[in-house]
């Protein structure tokens, strides 16, 4: 039971192995359609959707296409249908000549994916060509000894056309001395030869002229004609006899024109004209005529043209020598092409796929076929291409290559590749050919836009124009197209307060900066925003930077004197004891700059003064000191005109007017003008002067501490409205010598911020004229100046 299962297993194990190997071989089979030449144009022979078991639908999609060797288009697939027809009228003997059968090999070349089907196109023969022979009139010289059953060879017609179709028969007029019989070569070459069936006698017929007629085996069948004139001789009992009845020599396909090919050698054991022989072709092509020549006399063979082994590989030549007698020998000169490296390998291109987009996978480029009309090792190609490429080379059957992508391409590294292949065969000398190929680089948007920098300062000069160009940002992209075009455009701001959109504007195309209104460096120093850079591509890819706008000042603000006061009604008079030394400190003129650096630098000037000698003003920081020591001539009251001018380009100035009155000390009254003074004494006693005095001081007194009163007020609005800008105003650097700056804009050696207030602690008024934004900085310079000026102590107006 066991040894029954055993064997039925064995039994079907070999009947799969009989259907696997069965499939292969059916797979492996040639394509082979048939079809008669002269067939008209356009006629239908398969359909390879079929034959392939393909739809039609998917033979369209899988990108079909005919490929022959001989690149002639006998074809035409319609990839739609899948019909194969013919693309034109076919001449079986201009294409394969005397060869049977005739077959002419292509490949159907499937590219998607790649897979190619041998198939054979086999052209059947027609009878359309007659039996010719190449000469119209046939000679021959028969002795009248000659006796009966004597054969005579004749030539043999030529027919274009094979098989059947071909030279089948030879036939002659009736006559009473001679029949026809016919011979095959062993070649496939019939010839007929005419037998003698009775004596001649040259007395009674001296010449007979008969007709040889040539048949071949088509239905109807085709013959031709040619005459044959026999001439009756006197005896001639020796024929020439060739040394060797076949020849065999090889010659290479590269020998020169006009070089020896062979010696044929006949011999005659007659003598005188009967001995003597010439050769000749007894049968011979029109190929064999143009090819080769033979001398009569020596018997040398000679090329008369270039061989060619790729053409013809074998030429049979049968060489006649005839005697003077008329009789003749023939032999068998058989030629044998020897193959040299004289064709180089050619690149068939099949397909060919550019440009190739960036980024891709394994990507086929182009798809080829070497061919190599030499043999042996001569046709053996190797095929390359440089090895610094991201190509590779993939062989496939039948001779053909695939180059693909070895790798994914970067346009921004490389556009285009010349890919040259070369393909050497392996002859000697060895062969090659070079085919070049360029592959360009499509783009893909892999690259962001990049700014020149990563954070652009820009500088604007206050109260410019609307509409002005303050800079330019800049990103390039190393795209190509839609994918390398930046535009432009302002990112909202990190702070929502800022008017970013009343302030600047972006030409979106070239990166433009504009300012869209009048800035001004009191109200708005700096301000930075972001810009950002966006490509056309899909999707698009963007880029940020940073923009910091400076605004720089312009000298558009005049100095503002803060003391004395200007705009009072009752002018501010500063008191002078009589007893002032020289560089007494009357008052301090204290101005302010709303501008920034130079242009708040400002400078004092003494224009006018009813005592020109008596007064100075210190040029840097507005002190007005007395220049000599005071005498009973000075008049009591003196008018000064004080210019404070800012070192702007152009500068910019204000003035104000000092009233100093000369007292004996400071409980006296202040006195009237001299002309005041006149009136009252015609118009009071004496004790009335003193309660005007008395009067008068306290109305100073009132009026300065008014004064100090509007100041503060002024002050604490300004401070108020500074902190709500945010802004504080610290020099950038040291002043020139004789100029100063107050919080940026004023008179003193250092940054100082002017309070006045009320000290509730020691219940006294205290009014603090100077105080510094750096207290150790501020204190060393007014203890600085104390020391220098002892005055300060003791001046009841600071």
């Amino acid at each position: 039971m066991e040894a029954r299962v055993v064997r039925a297993v064995q039994k079907r194990q070999v009947l799969f192995l009989c259907v696997f190997l069965g499939v292969s071989w059916a797979g492996a089979e040639q394509l082979r359609y048939f079809v008669e030449e002269e067939t008209e144009r356009g006629t239908f022979l398969a359909n390879l959707a079929n034959d392939l078991g393909l739809g039609v639908g998917e033979l369209s999609a899988r990108g079909p296409r005919i490929v022959s060797d001989q690149n002639m288009r006998f074809l035409l697939l319609d990839p739609l249908t899948g019909h194969l027809r013919l693309n034109e009228k076919l001449d079986r003997e201009e294409l394969c000549g005397p060869t049977e059968p005739c077959v002419l090999p292509f490949q159907l070349l499937l590219e998607k994916p790649l897979q190619i089907f041998r198939a054979e196109l086999w052209v059947r023969d027609i009878n359309d060509h007659s039996p010719v022979f190449l000469d119209r009139e046939i000679t021959l010289k028969i002795l009248e000894s000659t006796t009966t059953g004597a054969a005579f060879l004749l030539e043999s017609a030529q027919d274009s056309d094979v098989g059947t179709n071909n030279l089948r028969n030879y036939t002659i007029s009736p006559n009473a001395y001679f029949h026809i019989t016919v011979h095959d070569s062993g070649e496939g070459i019939i010839y007929p030869e005419l037998v003698l069936d009775r004596v001649l006698d040259r007395e009674e017929v001296p010449e007979l002229t008969l007709t040889l007629t040539a048949l071949d085996g088509g239905s109807p069948a085709r013959s031709g004609t040619a005459l044959v004139r026999i001439l009756v001789l006197d005896i001639n009992d020796n024929i020439p006899e060739f040394v060797q009845s076949l020849y065999k020599v090889q010659v290479p396909e590269n020998s020169p024109v006009g070089s020896l090919v062979v010696t044929v050698s006949a011999r005659d054991l007659d003598t005188g004209s009967n001995g003597e022989i010439v050769y000749a072709f007894f049968y011979a092509t029109e190929r064999i005529l143009k090819t080769f020549r033979i001398n009569p006399t020596s018997g040398n063979l000679h090329l008369k043209a270039a061989l060619n082994y790729e053409e013809m590989q074998t030429y049979t030549l049968t060489i006649q020598a005839k005697d003077g007698g008329g009789l003749s020998g023939k032999c068998t000169v058989m030629v044998q092409v020897t193959d040299i490296n004289d064709n180089p390998p050619e690149l068939l291109m099949s397909s060919f796929t550019s440009p190739i987009k960036e980024n891709s996978p394994e990507t086929v480029v182009a798809v080829f076929r070497i061919r190599d009309r030499d043999s042996g090792n001569n046709a053996k190609t190797v095929c390359s291409i440089p090895d610094d490429l991201p190509f590779v080379l993939k062989p496939s059957v039948e001779n053909y290559y695939t180059l693909v992508t070895e790798s994914p391409l970067d346009r921004e590294k490389r556009v285009e590749y010349n890919i040259t292949i070369t393909v050497t065969d392996m002859g000697t000398p060895r062969l090659k050919t070079q085919h070049n190929i360029t592959v360009l680089v499509s783009d893909v948007n892999d690259n962001a836009p990049a700014f020149t920098q990563a954070s652009y300062t820009l500088r604007v000069r206050e109260n410019n124009s609307p509409a002005l160009h303050i800079g330019t940002v800049s990103a390039t992209d190393t795209d190509a197209g839609a994918n390398a075009q930046v535009t432009y455009s302002l990112l909202p701001p990190a702070d929502p307060h800022v008017p970013l959109a009343s302030l600047v504007s972006i030409n979106a195309d070239n990166g433009h900066l504009f300012a869209l209104r009048s800035l001004d460096y009191e109200a708005l120093r700096a301000f930075e925003f972001r810009v950002g850079a966006a490509d056309r591509g899909s999707p698009p890819l963007s880029s940020q930077a940073l923009v910091r706008v400076l605004v720089e000042d312009d000298n558009d603000n005049a100095p503002f004197v803060l003391y004395p006061l200007q705009n009072t009604s009752a002018p501010c008079t500063e008191l002078l004891p009589r007893a002032a030394e020289p560089g007494y400190l009357v008052t301090k003129v204290v101005a302010v700059d709303g501008d920034a650096g130079q242009n708040a630098w400002l400078s004092y000037q003494l224009l006018k003064a009813t005592e020109p000698g008596l007064f100075g003003v210190w040029a840097h920081n507005g002190e007005v000191r007395t220049a000599r020591p005071l005498s009973e001539r000075d008049a009591a009251r003196h008018r000064l005109l004080v210019l404070v001018k800012d070192n702007g380009q152009p500068p910019l100035s204000a003035s104000v007017t000092l009233h100093v009155l000369l007292v004996d000390g400071f409980s006296q009254p202040h006195l009237p003008p001299p002309e005041a003074e006149a009136e009252a004494a015609a118009a009071a006693p004496a004790d009335a002067l003193t309660v005007y005095l008395v009067v008068a001081l306290a109305s100073v007194s009132s009026l300065f501490l008014f004064s100090v009163l509007v100041f503060v007020a002024v002050r604490l609005c300004g401070r108020g409205g500074a902190a709500r800008a945010g802004r504080c105003s610290v020099p950038e650097g040291p002043f020139p010598g004789h100029l100063v700056d107050v919080s940026g804009t004023g008179t003193l050696s250092h940054s100082y911020q002017y309070q006045v207030c009320l000290t509730g602690d020691s219940g006294t008024s205290e009014f603090k004229f100077l105080k510094p934004i750096i207290p150790n900085l501020a204190s060393q310079s007014i203890g600085r100046e104390v020391e220098e000026y002892p005055s300060y102590r003791n001046d009841s107006s600071f």
